[in-house]
């Protein structure tokens, strides 16, 4: 989760009060390695078995996205915007920042983040 500021608190209670219904706000965290968060993508499901709606990213080349308290206030305000009954909230870094068929071709390892080649995501957050 998001690592200070007066909005982890927020975020962290709204995710441990579990499944309160639709729309299901997710925020996930990617970066380079498992140390460094450089992309936060926040999304509404709005539905069982539906595909998210509205879907936001935020990147940062050199700070933290979970210690920037601008970055924060966003996620929070996107959330809230949106209507988000419940917060699911990835642990850790879920993985490289790069999209594969945008910034890489489909079924390729990223180029610039050797760190997660050949890694399961699912397995390790």
């Amino acid at each position: 989760m998001f690592s200070s500021g007066p909005w982890k608190k927020e975020l962290e209670k709204k995710a441990k009060k579990g499944f309160r219904g639709y729309p299901v706000g997710t925020v996930a965290f990617y970066g380079p390695d498992d140390k460094h968060a450089s992309k936060v993508v926040a999304a509404i499901v709005p539905g069982e078995d539906r595909e998210p709606d509205s879907l936001q990213k935020w990147l940062a080349k050199e700070l933290d996205v979970r210690v920037d308290p601008h970055v924060g206030r966003e996620v929070l305000a996107f959330l809230r915007q949106h209507g988000a009954r419940s917060i699911v909230v990835t642990r850790g870094i879920f993985g490289c920042p790069h999209e594969e068929g945008i910034d890489y071709p489909d079924g390729a390892t990223c180029p610039h983040c050797p760190f997660w080649a050949g890694r399961d995501r699912f397995a390790e957050v």
